[in-house]
């Protein structure tokens, strides 16, 4: 057996040190530079009022040239070619002018370009030498699966400053994502590299999930050989530990005991964040629970007065099926939105869904919930709707908890046992967002950086002792 693990450890430890050692260094990275991403205050930011005078056609009419037979929301915006509805339900989601229904695609580079333009300077920034960059459904930083109805995205260039790029969706002509050269250039040394996330793999989905949890497997196989191997080997001498190893392997040895409870669980934790599925549930609504919430709405019925029923200065105006209901959402501002029941001109206007209408719908996904109660800000499963300062409800039916968001009722996820157990296997081990450390970023902040850099110690004592391995060999 001692054999054995010795030989596991030695030649794994020699392919996967390099591993080790970049997983903890570009974990720092991505602490402090997250994966670039469109922030709800930049898309509201960018976004521009829409003038209710310019409307010819109702909601109801949108869904009905969409061809959407599910259609559970229809989302009205202004873009630089007028206004847009944008209908969406689980199957699909269409674009069509608001002037006459037409198809509302983005089909030329062009368009794409005053697009962006506009919602660059209403977000200050400076476009005045914007040019068109390229039409790809693909690259480097919009590999994300959450992209995939918005491909193939038109790439604008301000060069600016900051180097900023714009990505526009030729779906539905929204800005869908933003990078600047600082993101692009840390995240080439952040999350690029930690997630395994080349162009060409990340494409393929199944492809770099295959690799990346076999290679995560085999790299805790390689640390937990070598936990055993160090404890085993390690002797008590006149009431002292001691090492039978000296020099870099002493050093490895007494930097592997040291952080080794850190190593095992963050690659453990690390791999599975591959999981998707095949040891834990995936929080993911199924479609009966989404039409439940939904309750399949008779758009045809949404009143022909609809539309002069809007405000002036919104930035947004959301329609969306919730209880058997349709509700309108206007949104002002990042922090700001009205919540009223469609076609009534008479309804108490309100911020946000009360927790009566969300409870109501919530049995109907089961008998047995009880009554739907915010989510506090520090608690131990955290979710944050789209809206930021929104309430997120809770509904626990039986052993499932339901979270509702309650700026624009989307369900947001589905939490079974085995997926709340996840959020610690995971999330806690892997990200160190345990709610006493989230109370304290500083503190959260100070421990990983500790303990992925005496994990980089570590793993480059490793390093060394595989190169001289391999000289040897």
């Amino acid at each position: 057996m001692m054999r054995a693990l010795i030989l596991v450890h030695r030649w794994l430890g020699v392919v996967f040190c390099l591993v080790f050692a970049m997983w903890f260094a570009t974990g720092i990275v991505m602490h402090f530079v997250p994966f670039p991403a469109l922030t709800e205050a930049e898309r509201i930011g960018g976004s521009d009022p829409v003038d209710p005078s310019l409307l010819r056609h109702t909601p109801a009419a949108a869904v009905a040239a969409s061809r959407i037979a599910d259609a559970t929301r229809v989302r009205l915006l202004a873009r630089a070619d007028g206004l847009v509805y944008l209908v969406s339900g689980e199957s699909n989601m269409s674009a069509v002018h608001a002037s006459d229904l037409s198809p509302a695609g983005v089909k030329s580079a062009r368009l794409a370009l005053a697009i962006a333009a506009d919602h660059a300077r209403r977000r200050g920034l400076d476009a005045r030498k914007a040019t068109f960059a390229q039409l790809a459904s693909y690259d480097q930083w919009t590999v994300s699966n959450g992209l995939d109805p918005h491909r193939p995205l038109y790439r604008i260039a301000l060069n600016d400053g900051a180097r900023t790029e714009l990505y526009v969706s030729s779906a539905t002509g929204e800005v869908v994502r933003d990078t600047t050269r600082s993101e692009r250039a840390w995240n080439y040394a952040g999350s690029v590299v930690h997630w395994i996330y080349p162009t060409v793999l990340r494409r393929n989905q199944h492809a770099w999930d295959r690799v990346v949890w076999t290679l995560s497997l085999i790299a805790l196989t390689t640390a937990i050989a070598g936990a055993l191997l160090g404890t085993l080997r390690i002797k008590v001498t006149r009431g002292r530990l001691v090492s039978p190893y000296q020099s870099w392997h002493a050093w490895h040895h007494w930097l592997g005991l040291t952080c080794m409870t850190f190593v095992l669980t963050w690659i453990f934790s690390g791999w599975l964040s591959m999981d998707h599925g095949l040891l834990f549930s995936t929080g993911t609504p199924t479609t009966t629970e989404l039409v439940t919430i939904a309750g399949a709405p008779d758009w045809g019925k949404l009143s022909s007065l609809e539309t002069k029923l809007l405000p002036k200065q919104a930035r947004e105006i959301e329609w969306f099926a919730f209880g058997r209901s349709i509700y309108r959402r206007e949104r002002f501002g990042l922090n700001s939105q009205r919540l009223t029941l469609a076609g009534e001109a008479s309804e108490p206007q309100r911020e946000f869904l009360q927790s009566n209408a969300v409870s109501a719908v919530s049995r109907r996904l089961a008998p047995d919930c009880g009554p739907a109660l915010v989510v506090p800000p520090a608690d131990a499963y955290p979710v944050a709707s789209v809206m930021p300062d929104a309430p997120v409800y809770r509904s626990i039916c039986g052993d499932v908890w339901f979270h509702i968001d309650g700026a624009n009722g989307a369900m947001l996820e589905k939490l079974d046992r085995s997926r709340r157990a996840y959020r610690w296997a995971y999330g806690a081990l892997h990200t160190l967002d345990f709610p006493a450390l989230i109370a304290r970023p500083l503190l959260r902040t100070a421990l990983i950086v500790m303990l992925c850099g005496l994990g980089l110690a570590f793993s480059m004592t490793g390093v060394v002792i595989g190169w001289r391995r391999l000289r040897r060999a």
